[in-house]
């Protein structure tokens, strides 16, 4: 087994999960529940692929998927803060309608079919490109007005009220911020696979969700978490078709354990990681 392989693999695979998490932070931190992170993946994802097959441009389908995950942000935004929705249930109808709209533009656009694929890149600017985020994200939360009144409207909406702030005004920029690191993590996903397939995201924005959880909110925890969550599926890749003890495992088991150790993480975690106070909260 080539260890080496695995870490570069591991840190290349770690890119978009660690962007979509930031852009789960800057949502969360401000209050807003986010489980629609995979839906703005995935619709980036898509937008990037097919502005690609259309056009040939690679900068008009980094800028696609870049609008694709800041209009379903947006989108989310007035769902939560317009029209005072639920998070949990906005999020899931993000997410229905991500997967159902790019399984549709695919089947209309015929991409099978069109001879053309994205090119071959480099991944690993990509990588580079989340650890910077990371640095900003630290920054800006720890550092800055902008970080203190989006954590103050994060834990206490009606207390950040009566010191002039505006939660709402906070909150929309906070999802726009996150649509837009989703949308850098959908590109990526395209850009890294090829091409699009329906549901090609494969739960990896749940997988952000659960590294924003493991990191407590906090930016460079929440990298740290986005990192092994790309290692563990450099290595179920690695140990797929390798018995173990004489026992050929299926390629299911290694694929699920991501998904796995994530889950027995957050429940070791329960009662344990502190939410921001005013999650969820109007």
């Amino acid at each position: 087994m080539d260890f080496g392989s695995i870490l570069v693999g591991g840190a290349v695979m770690a890119a978009p999960i660690i962007l979509a998490s930031l852009g789960g932070l800057a949502s969360e931190r401000s209050g807003v529940i986010n489980i629609g992170l995979e839906g703005k993946m995935l619709a980036a994802a898509g937008a990037a692929a097919f502005t690609f097959l259309g056009t040939g441009s690679l900068a008009a389908a980094i800028f696609a998927a870049l609008a694709a995950g800041l209009a379903l942000s947006l989108l989310h935004a007035w769902l939560t803060q317009g029209l005072k929705m639920d998070h949990i249930i906005s999020g899931m109808a993000i997410n229905a309608l991500a997967l159902g709209g790019t399984s549709f533009a695919r089947q209309v656009l015929d991409v099978a079919s069109s001879g053309r694929s994205l090119p071959s890149f480099d991944p690993l600017p990509f990588f580079f490109a989340a650890v910077a985020a990371v640095a900003v994200g630290q920054f800006v939360l720890t550092r800055t007005g902008l970080g203190l009144r989006l954590r103050a409207v994060g834990e206490d909406p009606d207390r950040a009220r009566e010191s002039g702030f505006k939660p709402e005004v906070t909150r929309v920029w906070a999802l726009s911020v996150c649509g837009l690191l989703c949308g850098g993590s959908g590109a990526f996903i395209a850009l890294n696979a090829g091409g699009f397939v329906d549901n090609m995201t494969a739960g990896r924005g749940y997988i952000a969700l659960a590294a924003l959880i493991l990191g407590r909110w906090k930016p460079i925890p929440t990298a740290l978490a986005g990192l092994a969550f790309g290692m563990l599926e450099s290595l179920q890749i690695a140990l797929q078709g390798r018995p173990i003890g004489g026992f050929e495992v299926p390629s299911q088991a290694w694929q699920a354990l991501p998904y796995v150790v994530g889950l027995a993480a957050l429940a070791g975690l329960v009662g344990h990681n502190k939410a921001p106070a005013g999650l969820g909260r109007q």
